[in-house]
């Protein structure tokens, strides 16, 4: 039986809409200090464009959609590339209209961006690469490469997922993303880095030591966080001050030890 020309086109646009999608792995090649991401939004978008809109009138109009700045975090890309082809779809349909468009990607964008700054750069890459540490110098060397592995095999499930969804439920998508309370798990995220955090000091702090000197320098550590988060220091100038802190207990400690030996 041959096939109807309405299934030769859905194949056809889900070729394309498979082949966008892979082109959301090279979102950052094209980076740059004026549209940031845009080259790869635009790159990506490209084959799903093309087979929405047939008329080259329409389909350069869709082009200069995508060509102006563009920034979000990389793991939202698939996601926002699957909406952005939804609402294509919709405005070749007069469902949609183009003129709304812009604002509402950039707002979509930058949501999506400070999310993904949170939880994914902010929280679960780190816990990956504390964990990782704090195991290999445990003496662990299968360990983390398993756990390595399951953390990329879980990003791509999740882009594959968030892509489809975005393709099939456009902006709609976004009302279910909230439920899933992204910002409330980064923050048990970071409570689960600050674990790792003791365990990795632990682990490098010079033998033999005091339980009294962890719990000193946990508090303090405590203190300059939170220092830094009210905004009060700079990360950079509470990390120094941390340095010469412990740099200056050790010293004082060894001065300790040398008048008691006297």
């Amino acid at each position: 039986m041959e096939r109807s020309l309405s299934d030769i086109r859905a194949d056809t646009r889900a070729m394309a809409f498979s082949r966008s999608f892979m082109r959301c792995y090279m979102a950052g090649a094209g980076f740059n200090t004026r549209g940031m991401q845009n080259i790869g939004l635009i790159y990506a978008m490209q084959p799903g464009l093309a087979a929405i809109h047939k008329n080259p009138k329409d389909l350069r109009a869709a082009q200069k959609r995508y060509v102006h700045h563009y920034q979000s975090h990389p793991f939202w890309m698939p996601c926002l590339v699957g909406i952005f082809l939804n609402v294509e779809s919709a405005i070749a349909e007069d469902r949609f209209p183009p003129k709304m468009f812009s604002k509402v990607k950039d707002t979509t964008a930058y949501s999506l961006s400070a999310i993904g700054d949170s939880v994914f750069a902010g929280s679960l890459l780190i816990f990956w690469a504390l964990l990782t540490i704090c195991l290999l110098l445990s003496g662990q060397t299968v360990a983390p490469f398993v756990i390595g592995l399951c953390f990329l095999a879980v990003l791509q499930i999740f882009r594959v997922y968030t892509f489809t969804c975005g393709v099939r439920q456009g902006f709609k998508f976004l009302r279910q993303l909230k439920r899933w309370n992204l910002i409330n798990w980064g923050r048990w995220v970071k409570y689960a880095n600050a674990v790792l955090l003791i365990w990795l000091w632990a682990l490098i702090w010079p033998r033999p030591y005091q339980w009294w000197e962890l719990l000193t320098g946990v508090i303090a550590l405590m203190l300059f966080g939170r220092f830094v988060r009210t905004g009060l220091v700079s990360r950079v100038v509470a990390a120094a001050a941390f340095v010469v802190m412990i740099d200056q207990f050790s010293l004082l400690e060894q001065l300790v030890k040398d008048a008691l030996s006297l």
